[in-house]
């Protein structure tokens, strides 16, 4: 809500009127070759400016009030956390050898990543900027989800090709699930029910069950002039109304759109080269894709399962977070 004061010729005054005009927002997409991050205007849909971060940024998060990003620089060996009022980088968090990805626990106060070199979750506590622990786990970690309720962390592991399930209060690694070769994004529903898991070589997608760690469903892609060994499914945004799974297939270049209700592929959309990671703006009104290969961004309308725009940005955009401003 914004407030307008409009000038009333009739009584000679002026009167203060809530308006209700639409939220601006910024999207922030890292591009792992520039050592940048892209922001972009959603309502012009063009890059309004460049912020230079740390080396190879991959993943990012915010905190709860989106005052701050967290960015896995890679090549730094570290989580920089930068302001985004002020545009500047004000610290970093331990992280270990090449952090990729990350997530944030729901009480805001923990950060989790995975280290795909050692073979180690990476456990932080923000306040202090310390390492609470590590925890060892397969080969190659390197998808990360907390459960809502806070109580389970999940890390998939390339090369052992299990999704690890971890108690977030005695970090006890208490069971393994076994999915298609290299899984690489994790996401829980919002009712903590299930868990779905991308399999980037196995050409899977799963949802499995929370309560008993068992697979209920297995998917599979067939896009049209597209090979199978290019069908790697990767990123995955669930939409908050149940409706709707999205599922980025890699270099087949195009999103998959999954019927919730059904559980039935209900239809691919062409996107660009090498599409990554996905992003819901605020309303979940459009869903952005990173496209690491055309170094680009598209832009979906979710409601008419439709994509509307192309946005260049810089060289392999890899994640990508969506906030309103003011």
């Amino acid at each position: 809500m914004k407030l307008a004061i409009i000038a009333n010729p009739l009584v000679g005054i002026s009167c203060l009127f809530a308006l209700s005009l639409p939220a601006a927002e910024l999207a922030y997409v890292t591009n792992e070759k520039d050592d940048d991050i892209s922001v972009i205007d959603l309502a012009s849909q063009k890059v309004i400016k460049r912020i230079p971060v740390g080396q190879r940024p991959r993943g990012i998060i915010f905190n709860h009030d989106k005052s701050l990003a967290y960015i896995c620089a890679s090549d730094s060996d570290t989580i920089q956390i930068l302001d985004l009022a002020t545009e500047e980088v004000i610290g970093e968090l331990p992280s270990g050898e090449d952090p990729e990805t990350i997530a944030l626990h729901p009480d805001g106060k923990t950060i989790y990543t995975s280290n795909e070199d050692d073979a180690l979750l990476t456990v932080i506590d923000i306040a202090t900027r310390t390492v609470k622990t590590q925890i060892d786990v397969g080969v190659e970690p390197e998808g990360l989800a907390v459960s809502p309720d806070g109580k389970i962390v999940v890390v998939t592991s390339e090369t052992t090709n299990m999704v690890h399930w971890i108690n977030t209060e005695t970090y006890e690694n208490f069971d393994n699930t076994l999915v298609a070769a290299r899984p690489r994004s994790a996401m829980f529903t919002q009712d903590n029910k299930h868990l779905w898991v991308s399999s980037e070589i196995g050409g899977e997608l799963v949802v499995i069950d929370v309560a008993t760690r068992k697979i209920v469903k297995t998917f599979t892609f067939e896009v049209n002039g597209i090979h199978s060994d290019r069908v790697q499914p990767v990123g995955i945004e669930l939409s908050r109304d149940g409706r709707y799974a999205f599922v980025a297939l890699g270099p087949a270049n195009h999103l998959a759109v999954i019927d919730r209700n059904t559980l039935t592929i209900e239809k691919y959309l062409l996107v660009g080269r090498r599409v990554w990671q996905l992003a819901f703006n605020q309303d979940q009104s459009l869903l952005l894709t990173t496209n690491g290969v055309s170094g680009d961004v598209s832009v979906v309308d979710v409601e008419n399962l439709k994509v509307t725009k192309s946005i260049k940005v810089g060289r392999y955009p890899w994640g990508v977070m969506i906030k309103e401003v003011q």
